[in-house]
Order: C-alpha cells, then structure tokens, then sequence
C-alpha cells in the first residue's frame, strides 16, 4: 500500500512539473544559470551598411521590446554578415519567444529584411532555434561563397576600369553600368521556363561571370556598382519580380535590368530603358503586374 501511495505522489509531481516544466525552467535559468545577457555586436565585415531604411534598422540593442525591435535585431545582424548570432529574450517582454516563432517561419517578412543588406551578406536560408530560457539563435546560409565574392570583385574592378567615370553624371554612370550589364548578360530562358539550371543565372556570379541572368543576378550585379559609387540602394521583390532602388539627390527610383533587357523572338540583343530611374507613378502607367510591390515594407518608394 505504502508503495503504491509513494508512486502516486511521483505521478502527481511529475505531473506540476511537466504543466510548470517552461516556468520551472525559466525560473532555474535566471537564478542559478549564469548567463551574460548583454549583447554586443562586434566584427562587422566590409559588407555592412552603416545606414538605415523605413522598415528596418540598425541597432545596438539587442533586447527586443516588441516586433520591429525582432525586425531590427534580424536586420543588423545580417547586415554585419554574421553566420550566427544570438540574443535574449527579456522577461518583461512576454510574447518575444511567440513572436519569435512567427518570424522564423514568416518567409515573406524574412525574404523582405534580406532585401536591404549588401548582396554579398544576403542569405539563401536562415534558421532560428530558440528555448524556454529566452534564448534565441540566429544562423545564416549565405548566397555568396568567399569565392564568389572573390571572382566578382576582380571582375566588377575590371568592368570599373573599362567604362571609367571621367566625372560624368551619375544618372549617366549608372546608364553606363545598366547598359554594360545588359549587354554581356542574356535572361537565362531555359531555367525561368524549363527549369534547367547550368548557370547561377539568379546572382551575380551567373550575371557577370557566366553571362546568364536571371532577375535577382541583374540586380545583385547592379547592386554591387550602386554600392561601390555609395549610392544608397536596396532589392525590391513583388510575388514573382525583384528590381533596384535607387536613392539619388534624395529622391528614390525603380532601376529593373531584367525588363531594359527583353527576350526577343529572333534574339536580337536589345538594351531598353524604359524602367530606368523612373519613379512609383511612372511604373504604375507602365507595368503593374509584375511591380505590385509592399509600399508598406518599401515605403521610401511609396506614391506621393
């Protein structure tokens, strides 16, 4: 009887402590598990954008009170090209492992933030793991290998010295990048249509080095000139497109490679500009199927 009486005590307690196991663990991380909780970003490559959009931020805190706070935690830390990071969840902020959970699988908002950092810290994939404790663990799959960025670096310094700058205009040195571009690259048809992949037609390397592209290859390669000119810019995508921003004289524009660069029937090389440097209005009278874009995640380029 005794026996029977101790097993049930067991079951009993074991029962509190599988419905209070979050709390209990909660609660024996914060007093008996020594954990440094301040979070410090160090080691930002040469890839980092020290500057800011609407929708997302840089920041030096990295203890979230609400949901932008995630947004730019997520933001900097891949903007700094961290393979891994890793923050905490503060008590007083009770949804944080929630809302934690809805970004980790929210591909949309995710795909959004990878849009504003430089093309050589974007990431094809990323996980979160997180724990009852409010620890939260950031890694990223980059698009780009050390040589990727290697042999497109040599080769946008070469592009670079055959056009010169000789002091023009930067409408018209972005022109000449545009047309370069365009000019070595052909819209790889057969992975678009047929799904037959020879070319990394989707990045830069396809684009410069292979002379395949695909929308994301026009725009990571104009990306990389944007950049190395310091013209502020970033990746706009709609369900099935992605193009360029462009910040010129404190205005921003639609830069689209992919649509200056049309498949002809007989395959006559043709460079367009008809999606070159045009604002929100312009692109609206001409194209609306494939530029339907968030106005909300890249209000910079909202209509006025």
């Amino acid at each position: 009887m005794k026996k029977f009486f101790i097993t049930g005590l067991l079951c009993i307690a074991l029962g509190i402590v599988y419905m209070y196991k979050e709390d209990i663990i909660r609660t024996y991380h914060k007093y008996f598990v020594k954990t440094d909780t301040t979070i410090r970003l160090t080691g930002k490559n040469n890839y980092y954008r020290n500057y800011n959009f609407n929708y997302v931020q840089n920041t030096d805190n990295f203890s979230p009170n609400n949901k932008q706070d995630l947004y730019n935690i997520y933001y900097t830390a891949i903007n700094a090209g961290k393979e891994k990071f890793t923050f905490y969840c503060p008590e007083s902020y009770k949804n944080c492992i929630n809302d934690v959970k809805y970004l980790a699988n929210d591909q949309v908002t995710l795909s959004n933030i990878n849009n504003f950092v430089h093309p050589f810290n974007s990431f094809k994939h990323i996980e979160t793991t997180y724990d009852t404790s409010g620890k939260v663990s950031i890694k990223a799959y980059h698009t780009y290998n050390d040589n990727d960025i290697k042999m497109i670096t040599s080769k946008v310094n070469n592009i670079k010295n055959e056009i010169g700058n000789d002091q023009i205009d930067i409408k018209q040195l972005i022109k000449k990048y545009h047309d370069y571009i365009i000019d070595h690259a052909v819209y790889d048809s057969e992975r678009s249509d047929s799904n037959i992949i020879q070319y990394k037609s989707d990045t830069a390397y396809g684009t410069l080095l292979q002379g395949y592209s695909l929308c994301g290859g026009y725009t990571d390669s104009m990306a990389l000139f944007l950049e190395d000119m310091g013209i502020e810019n970033y990746k706009v995508s709609s369900e099935h497109h992605v193009w360029n921003a462009v910040k010129i004289e404190d205005k921003w524009y639609h830069l689209d490679l992919t649509w200056d660069d049309p498949v002809t029937p007989d395959g006559t090389n043709l460079i367009e500009e008809d999606f070159f440097l045009i604002d929100t209005i312009k692109l609206k009278e001409i194209e609306v199927e494939e530029h339907t874009f968030d106005e909300v995640v890249y209000s910079e380029l909202k209509q006025n």
